[in-house]
């Protein structure tokens, strides 16, 4: 998949089937138009185009207006995002930056500017409540009609739901929820992991390079003083301030060996640690592995790009008053996962959801 950031690039396609929106999470819903784009683009001869922004149109506007409470929580990053449209085909993603200029540009102008001149589109699809142009003044008519107008075909589609099973001896039915990125952060932020991966069609994971830390974790419950036998850590930058997910996880590791390897996460902040740090202030994915690659050797993982794939919420995070209570809070969290993949439970990750097509009206992308 090609990647421009902007579409006044000379590697950007002439022409090409095109579709718009964040996608955040790339959930079933995103899967499903993506498919849907793919299709059209094939039967025109097209090459595949996602338009995305960055940051979320929200981040924007709630900076604007100085309240950050009102940007969303952030399920991927840039990074995650744009890995997981290349795994759905996509020919060629355009980033662009979602700054005053974009957010003051009329409906129309986005047509002209956009859509027929930077992308040279010949099929649009969008959602039924697609919105665009400063204001949301933009919709699907006034797109459909200026298709008509200028020589592009335009689209809409549904979403899918997911049945959940109802809870045992309920006597209650399967209940039915609209896959969306607001369903997919409000799973996170509750810790209903398995939820999560029914929504997304996947485990929930955060991807990044191996950076350096604090190496404090070495030293918590090494076996002798001055050892650095304890517990190390892996750690990932989590590139937004806001991430939908936190706390204390069940993970697995892909990218430092054969297989993937288990092991305990914390994400975010860190309360129990000096905010002076070299990772003061960052939103920080910090995982532990059970097991340790003996060809990777103590410092081997630095620099390698790994998936961390986070399974099962453990508990928030806590603030222990002393290193000895947080070292005793690790050894308990790294007991309780241990128990997890003992129970096999790792395999079973989203297995009970089904997932079904309905006709309801979609979620903006």
């Amino acid at each position: 998949m090609q990647i421009f950031r902007g579409f006044r690039h000379p590697g950007v396609a002439p022409a090409s089937a095109v579709t718009i929106g964040n996608f955040d999470g790339v959930h079933r819903g995103h899967q499903a138009m993506l498919g849907l784009l793919q299709t059209e683009a094939r039967h025109r001869g097209l090459p595949s185009c996602v338009l995305t922004f960055e940051p979320h149109p929200r981040d924007y506007f709630a900076g604007v207006a100085k309240r950050p409470e009102l940007a969303p929580a952030r399920i991927a990053t840039l990074r995650d995002k744009l890995s997981e449209l290349q795994a759905c085909g996509v020919a060629q993603t355009v980033v662009l930056p979602f700054d005053a200029q974009l957010a003051s540009q009329s409906p129309a102008q986005f047509i002209d500017e956009v859509l027929v001149r930077g992308l040279g589109a010949r099929y649009v699809l969008v959602g039924d409540d697609f919105r665009f142009g400063a204001k949301r003044a933009g919709d699907f008519a006034m797109l459909h009609a200026a298709g008509a107008a200028r020589g592009f075909d335009v689209a809409r589609m549904n979403s899918y739901e997911v049945s959940y099973p109802a809870a045992p001896g309920s006597g209650e039915g399967p209940r039915a929820l609209r896959v969306s990125s607001s369903a997919v952060r409000e799973a996170l932020t509750a810790g209903r992991m398995d939820d999560a991966a029914a929504l997304l069609g996947r485990p929930y994971a955060i991807s990044g390079h191996v950076v350096h830390g604090r190496k404090l974790g070495r030293a918590l419950g090494a076996s002798a003083p001055g050892g650095t036998d304890g517990f190390r850590t892996l750690n990932l930058r989590f590139k937004h301030w806001k991430p939908a997910a936190s706390g204390i996880f069940v993970v697995r590791v892909h990218g430092l060996g054969g297989r993937p390897l288990p092991g305990v996460a914390n994400l975010g902040v860190r309360p129990s640690l000096d905010p002076n740090d070299v990772n003061g202030g960052r939103v920080l994915l910090e995982t532990h592995c059970l097991e340790w690659p003996a060809s990777l050797g103590p410092e081997g993982a630095y620099g390698k790009i790994v998936r961390v794939e986070l399974l099962h919420k453990l508990h928030d995070e806590l603030r222990y008053t002393s290193l000895e209570a947080l070292t005793a809070g690790i050894a308990q969290d790294l007991a309780d996962a241990r128990a997890y993949f003992a129970a096999g439970s790792a395999g079973a990750a989203g297995s009970s959801h089904a997932e079904t097509r309905r006709q309801t009206t979609r979620d903006r992308i």
